[in-house]
Parts: structure tokens; sequence; C-alpha cells
């Protein structure tokens, strides 16, 4: 497409020259323009620079410090819990650089070829993703068959960068550490691919139809702030409530500002050149990047701040890092000095490789490791996880991504199946391997089980507790179910809970009467908790908090539902964040009265929140002497292989050591 003179003043973008040559398909370029910075896109080959223009440093050292930290969420988010920001570092490092790629195109020829650009982006995408994909599924189907529930789904959306808008219909939840999705992180790959698309396009047009610089720059900004605004008013009606902001998170309309702010500042870049800066380039850069380390490690995912102002602020943040990074190719200063430090531009140049593989490997090992995060099998698998990650991404980096970068997809192809004819062996193992993969994602595609383990359980749960309420309610009230002479309870044997002498006699269990109230964790132990004490009544629903206990508490005791003895098992949904939930958890004490034995199960899980919410838990109780808090976190530290894959709900085993810790805190307020 060819542009008007008038459209080509000033749209170099920084201090590139005025006329540049564009480099062969497929050439390499670190750090560069040329190669799409995605969540995070490749950076190319660090061994030279292109005609594109000058290598850009610090970018790979700026990209290292993004990925470092969305690893470091996705595998402690006690830790970094606001880690998640590092895609919106991306996504600000696209949009400029993507911009500055295309303007400097502009200046060149006059012309921007799509369909060139286009082909570019799939060498650079493409490959690091196809090995992750036909390598991460059939892996996990033998690992984890739960992992692939939905993968079909998932993979669609994968192979049409779709995934954002896939999910979102699915309505999955992004936050929820216990419904691991084996390729969830390929949402932001498919807002920058869906930028790919369009954004050459949209340029265009604005460079043919805007003759002002400063006009185009204020429109690429407005955009920004438009996209950023839908994001609070979709939000504002359910703002401090705990609603899962995913589909905000996740959409392409609501999360683009990172993309346009980085773009708008490359235009605006191509007028004002460093002069933009002057004696700031030595202040504000490091400034911004300790406010941004500060928003990584404070901002969390839940909190109403987050969307868009947490957001929008670590955007601006990365636009003024990528700005310093721009200006030091004619004024270097020490801090893009200290991001071009080789360890920073090695995982910076392999960033993609680690965001593509380091979640897929996460979940994998988790599930196989099935640990708790503060124990020593935890920090087994996240070092695990961690060296796997690396490995994987300089393997794929060096022998699939590079290869087709400076060949293309046929040259690749050329010289893979030319190694092939000399009978190296490498090769035809890799061919062999390349056929198994492919095989295996179909099968591990077709056989994926349509719900997880976890799902089933807690189905089975919620069945077997309604069952046994219409069996009481038939029998009359005092009188006890066809199962309470014992003649189908199971044999006490304790797989991980503890010595089966801890155990209440059989006959003492059976005249206890139990009120059981909880969330998706009690139901899945509803099974083992209902053979052990026949009378109990079982009241587990998905999905509900302390808030919902209130109520749940109340309707029972106006009804004369509620037993002598009472399991209390809320906290796996956001534990005490929601507003009002440890004033709900006393008030349910209360009501329940000091007359009846309590016991309060405490919880497990990944998220961020879990040691403070059994932290409050413990205060809730303190100095009530008819409750028992159940630490049920200790025992499933102590014993991993308790959870399904969720690392959340108990497995068959679990629900056994779940019950005999009930039994065990009933007995301790005799």
């Amino acid at each position: 497409m060819v542009l008007t003179d008038d459209a080509r003043p000033g749209l170099v973008a920084g201090p590139a020259p005025a006329a540049t040559t564009p480099s062969a398909p497929g050439s390499p370029s670190a750090g560069s323009p040329a190669a799409p910075a995605g969540s995070p896109t490749p950076s190319g080959d660090p061994r030279s620079a292109t005609a594109h223009g000058p290598r850009i440093p610090g970018l790979d050292g700026l990209r290292a410090v993004a990925v470092v930290a969305v690893v470091a969420f996705h595998l402690a988010p006690a830790w970094v819990p606001g880690g998640f920001l590092g895609v919106d570092v991306f996504f600000v490092v696209s949009g400029f650089l993507i911009t500055t790629l295309l303007l400097r195109e502009v200046a060149g020829t006059s012309w921007i070829r799509l369909p060139r650009f286009w082909v570019r982006r799939a060498r650079r995408l493409l490959p690091a993703l196809a090995l992750v994909l036909v390598t991460s599924i059939p892996v996990a189907r033998l690992v984890e068959p739960d992992l692939t529930v939905g993968i079909g789904r998932q993979l669609l959306g994968a192979v049409t960068f779709s995934t954002n808008w896939v999910e979102i219909a699915a309505g999955t939840d992004y936050f929820d550490e216990s419904q691991p999705e084996l390729l969830r992180i390929l949402w932001s790959l498919a807002i920058e691919e869906q930028f790919y698309l369009a954004w050459p396009v949209l340029l265009v047009l604005l460079l043919i139809t805007v003759r002002s610089a400063a006009w185009r720059v204020r429109i690429v900004a407005a955009g920004a702030l438009v996209s950023a605004a839908a994001m609070a008013l979709l939000l504002m009606p359910a703002y401090g409530t705990g609603v899962d902001p995913t589909r905000v998170y996740y959409g392409t309309d609501t999360h683009a500002f990172g993309l346009l702010l980085g773009a708008a500042v490359t235009l605006r870049w191509a007028k004002a050149g460093p002069a933009l800066w002057g004696a700031r380039a030595r202040v504000l850069p490091p400034l911004a990047l300790a406010g941004l380390v500060a928003l990584f490690l404070l901002l969390r995912s839940d909190s109403p701040l987050t969307y868009p102002l947490g957001l929008l602020a670590a955007s601006l943040l990365a636009l003024v890092l990528v700005q310093a990074c721009g200006a030091a190719r004619v004024e270097p200063t020490w801090f893009t000095t200290a991001l071009e430090a080789p360890a920073l531009r090695w995982v910076g140049e392999r960033s993609y490789g680690i965001y593509l593989w380091h979640w897929p490997v996460a979940c994998v090992v988790t599930a196989a490791v099935g640990a708790q995060p503060g124990t020593v099998w935890w920090g087994v698998g996240t070092g695990l996880t961690v060296a796997l990650t690396v490995v994987l991404a300089a393997a794929s980096y060096r022998w699939v991504e590079l290869p087709v970068r400076r060949l293309g997809f046929r040259g690749a192809l050329r010289a893979l199946l030319g190694a092939v004819r000399t009978a190296a062996v490498v090769p035809k193992a890799a061919v062999v391997v390349a056929v198994l993969a492919l095989v295996g994602t179909g099968a591990a595609v077709t056989s994926a089980p349509s719900r997880t383990a976890t799902e089933l359980a807690i189905a089975a749960g919620v069945q077997a507790a309604a069952g046994q309420a219409a069996a009481q309610a038939a029998a009359g009230p005092n009188t006890a179910t066809p199962a309470a002479d014992g003649a189908g309870a199971p044999a006490p044997t304790s797989r991980a809970g503890g010595p089966a002498s801890d155990r209440l006699p059989f006959g003492a269990r059976q005249g206890t009467q139990v009120s059981a109230f909880g969330d998706s964790v009690l139901a899945a132990a509803a099974p083992a908790i209902l053979a052990r004490y026949p009378r109990a009544q079982v009241e587990g629903v998905v999905s509900t908090d302390w808030l919902d206990a209130e109520r749940m508490i109340r309707t029972a005791k106006r009804e004369g539902r509620l037993r002598e003895t009472v399991l209390l098992n809320f906290g796996t949904n956001a534990g005490f964040q929601l507003e009002g939930s440890a004033d709900a958890a006393k008030h349910v004490l209360d009501m329940i009265g000091p007359d009846r034995r309590v016991v309060l199960v405490n919880s497990v899980g990944i998220s961020y929140w879990v040691p403070d919410a059994n932290k409050t838990l413990d205060r809730i109780a303190a100095g009530r002497e008819n409750v028992e808090v159940a630490d049920w976190h200790t025992l499933v530290d102590e014993h991993p292989g308790l959870l399904h894959a969720d690392a959340t709900h108990p497995n068959l085993d679990g629900v056994e050591a779940y019950t005999d810790l009930v039994e065990r805190s009933f007995a301790a307020l005799e």
C-alpha cells in the first residue's frame, strides 16, 4: 500500500535513518522493532541488528523483568501477587515495537506490505507455539487427565488466536488457581495477534486521513483511554463485591490500552525524538522500574483498584521505561546499560518461550508432586518447574525458532529434510518424535475426559448428601437411616490421617448427630463423612463462603435441624477476602451458641490469601471452649498426594484423611 508523501515526514521512530531498506523476510533482529514483543513475543537473534534499524538497548532486560514477574506470580502468588502485571509491560513493548517497525517501513519505502508483515509475525510466533502444544497436551494427558478437560476448546482458541474470547464464552476464571487450564496463558498471545492483524490497517488509515502528527497521537491515546474506561464501566456495577474480573481482563476491547499507549508514544517519539527526555532520562526510568516492582509486590488480582487503575499504572510506568530504552540509542545511560546485563539479555531474548512453557510445565509438575506451598516438596516442584522451563525455552529458541526466523518455514523444512537424507541420527529422531507428538496430541484431545475428577467427586458428594437427607426425611425425625446399624460402614482403615486407634468407636460415632455445612470441599468429602456418621446431615454447596454460612445456619436453626455437633468448612472461595466475611464467621458461631460442639476446618490451596485466612480463622475460634479448628492445611502439607490436581479438593485418600481429622477434632471437644 502506497502512502502519500504528506504522511511521510516525521514518521521515523527515534534516531533511525530517514530511509531504510527493509531486510529480507525472516531476518533476525535482537530487540529491534522487527521482533514482535508479545506476551512476550520473541526478540530475534541477539547477534545482529537488521536494516529495520539499530537495536534498542535495554528492551530485552525489560522483557526479562516482565517475564520473571509473570512466572513468579503463577508459581508463588503469595510472594508476587501483582506479577500478572508483567503482561501489561509486554503489551506496551509490543505496541511500541510494532508501530516503530511499521513507521520505519513507511519512511523507507512509502509502503506497508501487509502480507509480508503478517508472514514475519507468523514466523516468530507459530514455531514455538506449535512445539508447546504438541508437547504439553499429550504429556498432561498421561500425567494428570484432569488437565486436559476442555482441551479441545483450548486448542481451538490457540490455533485461531482467539483464546481470550473462547474462554470468556466458556465462563472460565483466569485467577482461580483451583481450576488449572493447560493453555490458559495463551489469552494474552491472542490479544497481541489480534492487534497485529488490525493495527497495521488502522495505522495506514490514520496516516492517510490525519495529516497532523499531534492529532494522530491524540486519537491513539484516546483509544487507549476508551479501552480503560470500558474496563472500569463494565466492572462498576459490581465494584468491591469480589466479582470475577476475567471478562474485562481477557477482553481485547477492555485490555488494549497498553498496546495503544505503546503505539501512541511511538507516534509522539517520531515527532519529538530524544529531546523529549533531556535531563530526566537519568532519573525517571529508575523510579518507574521501582514503581513497577512495587506494583508486582503489592497489587492483588482481587483488589477493585486493579481494574483499570492498577493495570493502567503499570502500563504508564512501562511506557516510561520503553521511552528510556528508545532514547538510549542516542544517549545511553547507566540504567539502560544495567538492563543490558548478559543474564537479563539472555532471559529477555528467550522470554517468549519462557512465557509459553512455564504454565504447562507448572501444571504438570504440580499435579505430579501434589505438594502445598511452603513445604519441601513444593520447593522441589517449583525448582523443577523453573529448570524445565528454562531448558525447554532455550532448546526451542535454538533449534526451532531461530531456524524458522532465518530460513522461513519452507527453508527450515528443506534444511531438516536435507539433514534427514544425509542419514544423520538426530534429525531422523526429531522427525519421529514430531510425528509421535502430533499423534499423541490428537489422541489426547479425542480421549480427554469431559469432567475433572474434582467435579465428579463433588457431584457424587452432593448426590450422597441429598440421598441421605431424603432417607432421613422419609424415616421421620430422630430415626436412624438404614445405614445406622453399621451394615454398610467402611472398615476403619486410616490411609494418611493418623492411626485407626485415634478414631471414636463405631458405636459412639453411630450415636453422634452431626450438622455439616460448607463449600465444595465439604461436598467432596460428604460420602466419607456419611459413612462415618450415618445420621449426619451434610450441606455442601459449591462456591459458598462465610457470608452464605450465616443464611445456612440461620435456616437450619429455625427449622430445628441444627444438631449437637456442627462441622463448618467455608473459606475455599476467597477465605476472608470478601468484606464482612470475618464478622459473618463470628456471627455464625454466636448463632450456634456455646452449648454445641463446633469444628472449623481451615483452608488449603496456592492462593496468596490462604495463610492469612487460616490465621484469621484461628483468631475467630480463640477463646471459645466449644470450638476446635481442624488443621486440614497442616495435614495436607505433611502428607502430599491427598488432593486432586486442583490442589484444593480432597481425592479418595484425602476424604478419608479429612474425615479422620474431623473425627479427632470432635473427640478433642469431649
